[in-house]
């Protein structure tokens, strides 16, 4: 089972402001969508079907969002997932947009889930049946604070841009 998610996407001229850069707020609206089809298609887990089902879902608690690089109009980016940790009722997924090649960084984000009981509108803890998928798939980081692993993620960029030199 694939741990790290990656999904090409065209950046959208609607999207962009007056300088043909993807708009800040939809950078987000990019990561969930390309998010949410890759757990579809690769763990078979569709949110939306597993909400009308369960009564359960996931909000998001919070993001970080570095932006690094602008994407431009009709650009195709590599937008690539991964669940860094996870607890009994939360999920936390690391995100990064690559230009197509992926040699340039779009941004990095960091995205908290959450998990919902919608009827009872509380925190509810994940099923043991989601917590061995979580086992499976998560790639932890060895930073805890965003900041830090965004440093970590440029210092690795430059390392290999060096080397590659």
């Amino acid at each position: 089972m694939n741990k790290i998610l990656k999904t090409k996407r065209k950046i959208r001229f609607q999207d962009c402001d007056p300088f043909n850069h993807l708009n800040n707020s939809k950078y987000l609206e990019y990561f969930i969508n390309v998010r949410e089809d890759q757990i579809a298609e690769n763990y078979d887990l569709d949110i939306f079907k597993y909400m009308k089902t369960t009564g359960l879902s996931w909000v998001v608690a919070s993001n970080q969002i570095s932006y690094v690089r602008p994407a431009f109009t009709m650009e195709t980016v590599v937008i690539e997932s991964q669940l860094i940790q996870y607890t009994e009722n939360l999920l936390l997924v690391e995100m990064k947009m690559w230009n197509e090649d992926e040699t340039e960084l779009k941004a990095v984000l960091w995205i908290k889930f959450i998990h919902y009981n919608i009827q009872a509108k509380k925190v509810t803890n994940h099923s043991d049946d989601l917590m061995k998928l979580f086992q499976s798939v998560v790639v932890p980081v060895n930073q805890s604070i965003f900041e830090n692993r965004y440093l970590e993620i440029i210092q690795e960029l430059k390392n290999r841009t060096y080397t590659d030199s």
